[in-house]
């Protein structure tokens, strides 16, 4: 929501001192009203007790901005008073974005199939968070440019890029047409360019509340193209390759990822009973990178154990489901999967092949209008589970963003655990069910208040460019050595918390890294609790949060800083 209603105050909240009448007494405070109202000539009437213990104070109606002033000035000089604010409005901020096609999006807000993002946004919308789509390389988009960063073309065979020259650092869609059947192996068909990296990418990250086409479900992530499928598909070793680089590994003859991604996006596979090595490698190093690996389960109505990279293990397995809520007739399934997402059925199991009989309850995104070769943008429904992949890798970019620290393993727990059962059929498993996408980032979001001894300095430090401040508790009444799991809760407000290094320095001078710094995290602030092994330490002692800016051109403050014990 960008501009707020005027609401007039109507109440006041009247916080009085401890050893006060009115802060045990309904009564007292009901008199006290009683007699503020007299002396400012309003109708106030003690309401009831907050749960904190405050009175809520009814100013008898609405107020003008005068009498408002003048009831609680009169609270104020009262030395009896600890404090007094008005009682004020707060409103729900995510709405529909203004994206022209977004009531085409079911995908994303309809509550049989959807998967409950616009709830979501209110927290996170994938600042500071990298995806990359390995797939047919990006088809120029203006829904999508402005999210686009750099990324790489691993196909190594000159004649399958049709770009003349095989690996290079342009992703550019060339096409993946085939010109006959069987161009492509017994049994192929002659196709038409899919600009399939380019629906993937639309559904993830799109520009969102521009006015035209769609809305992404990271729409503040940053998409990296990496392209590995053109003519005929495309290797395992180019995938296993574009994987490594795209998490920020090292690949022999390219240069390194500038902007290594948090998460990656597999709308691809292939037939096999295993999970080759080359990617089960690939996959495990991308993961321990700190990369969520992402993978569509395929499109065969069958056991998904026998297709990979579906079949690997340290991925996110996604089976589709329908806009009614099923699973898509195509999607396979099994045991190994671990969630679904919505993939819509452009056309009914029972329809012809090929045809489009229900392009409404199909997945709407972006792409491109040329046959072969790169022609107009465009936007066109798709349905397959390469469709239900990226609802998870968006969902995914959502949850890093919200909480930096989560790892690829929490990240699928998470959304695993959150998800709902489906409206509808799955015959084979479907995994958890439908993800759910607001559920899923309350739940990373919302921390349980920690129990025990609580120290807190709620001194704001001024945090400039490039210097390095300190903010200090001295703990005191202790005995013997700090927890093995200290709780360190910081709220840091900063623009651009890429910039920070955060350190907790213990009495003896002794430090514990909490954040290290990433030029890759553009989002906001630090709001979160590191848990630390102090159980070395002494813990009565000045214990410092120490807080580095690295760069130049954003500042903040520290807001609070507490320790648990």
């Amino acid at each position: 929501m960008t501009a707020l209603p005027s609401a007039p105050v109507e109440k006041v909240i009247v916080t009085y001192k401890s050893k006060t009448a009115e802060a045990g007494s309904n009564a007292a405070a009901k008199s006290d009203a009683a007699a503020k109202g007299a002396a400012t000539g309003e109708s106030l009437a003690f309401e009831r007790r907050l749960a904190g213990g405050a009175a809520l104070v009814d100013l008898g109606g609405s107020a003008s901005k005068q009498d408002v002033a003048e009831v609680m000035d009169a609270f104020r000089a009262d030395p009896q008073v600890a404090s007094v604010e008005p009682d004020i409005r707060a409103y729900a901020m995510a709405v529909a974005p203004n994206d022209t096609d977004y009531a085409k999006q079911w995908d994303l807000f309809e509550a049989t199939g959807g998967m409950n993002v616009p709830a979501a946004w209110d927290k996170t919308t994938g600042s500071g968070v990298t995806v990359a789509v390995i797939d047919t390389g990006y088809a120029t988009h203006t829904d999508l440019a402005t999210n686009v960063v750099s990324g790489y073309d691993f196909i190594s065979d000159s004649a399958d890029a049709r770009d003349g020259n095989g690996r290079d650092a342009n992703a550019k869609d060339e096409g993946d047409w085939n010109a006959t059947d069987n161009e492509c192996g017994l049994g192929s068909k002659a196709s038409n360019s899919s600009w399939h990296g380019t629906h993937v990418a639309g559904t993830i990250g799109a520009v969102t509340n521009n006015t035209k086409g769609i809305a992404g479900i990271a729409y503040n992530a940053k998409i990296q193209p990496v392209r590995v499928l053109g003519k005929c598909g495309g290797s395992s070793a180019d995938i296993a390759d574009a994987i490594t680089w795209a998490s920020g590994g090292s690949v022999p003859g390219v240069a390194a990822n500038a902007t290594p991604a948090k998460v990656i996006n597999l709308s691809l596979g292939g037939a096999s009973s295993t999970c080759p090595s080359v990617y089960q490698n690939a996959i495990n190093g991308a993961v321990s990178r700190g990369t969520t690996v992402v993978v569509a389960a395929g499109n065969s109505n069958a056991n998904a154990s026998g297709f990979t990279p579906a079949n690997c293990a340290n991925v996110i397995n996604v089976a589709s489901t329908s806009r009614e809520g099923n699973r898509s007739f195509y999607s396979n399934y099994g045991t190994i999967v671990d969630v679904a997402a919505p993939g819509g059925e452009t056309r009914r199991a029972t329809d012809t092949p090929g045809t489009i009989t229900t392009p409404q309850n199909g997945i709407y995104s972006t792409l491109n209008s040329g046959t072969t070769t790169q022609s107009a943008e465009n936007y066109q429904p798709y349905q397959g589970t390469s469709m239900a992949a990226p609802h998870i890798a968006g969902l995914a970019a959502l949850l890093k963003s919200a909480k930096t620290s989560l790892t690829p393993a929490e990240i699928e727990s998470a959304i695993k655990a959150n998800a709902r059962p489906l409206p509808g059929t799955c015959t084979g498993g479907c995994g958890t069910g439908i993800a759910d996408a607001a559920k899923t980032v309350d739940a990373v979001t919302t921390t349980t208040p920690p129990t025990g001894t609580v120290f807190t300095n709620a001194t704001d430090v001024t945090i400039s460019d490039n210097t390095t401040v300190s903010s200090t508790i001295s703990v005191t009444g202790r005995t013997g050595n700090a927890p093995a799991a200290l709780k360190v809760g910081v709220d840091i407000k900063h623009t651009w918390r890429g910039d920070l290094v955060i350190d907790l320095i213990a009495p003896d001078g002794t430090v514990r890294n909490l954040k290290a710094s990433s030029g890759s995290d553009s989002a906001d602030n630090v709001v979160t609790t590191y848990t630390v092994d102090a159980s070395s330490e002494v813990a009565n002692g000045a214990w410092k949060l120490q807080v580095r800016d690295v760069a130049s051109g954003d500042t903040g403050y520290i807001d609070s800083w507490n320790l648990t014990f």
